[in-house]
């Protein structure tokens, strides 16, 4: 159950990071209060997953997702480049979360 609330701890910080792009420097009402809102969840779900997973565990698989999934979602949704060199940050990135997965004994 603690990877599943850190997975889902990740999105939301995906969540909060399209919406701070989308509040403008905070100068829009209400993609400014969905980012705070989304980053409330994000760390309150990431501080019950650390209760049961190790720190650096925890903490690198939680900003991982939220990279990868901020770059999935600056390309889709923004149109920000995918270029093979960005493609290839974000499977290394992958592969690190895989490997901190795999060494993790929770």
């Amino acid at each position: 159950m603690p990877w599943l609330i850190l997975l889902v701890a990740g999105l939301f910080e995906v969540v909060w990071a399209y919406a701070m792009k989308q509040s403008a420097g905070f100068t829009r009402l209400w993609p400014s209060v969905l980012t705070i809102a989304a980053m409330l969840v994000s760390f309150g779900l990431l501080s019950v997953s650390m209760r049961s997973l190790p720190l650096g565990t925890a903490y690198t698989v939680w900003t991982g997702i939220g990279a990868v999934g901020a770059f999935l979602v600056g390309a889709a949704v923004l149109g920000e480049a995918l270029t093979p060199l960005r493609i290839l940050a974000a499977l290394l990135i992958v592969g690190g979360l895989v490997l901190m997965k795999l060494s993790s004994p929770a």
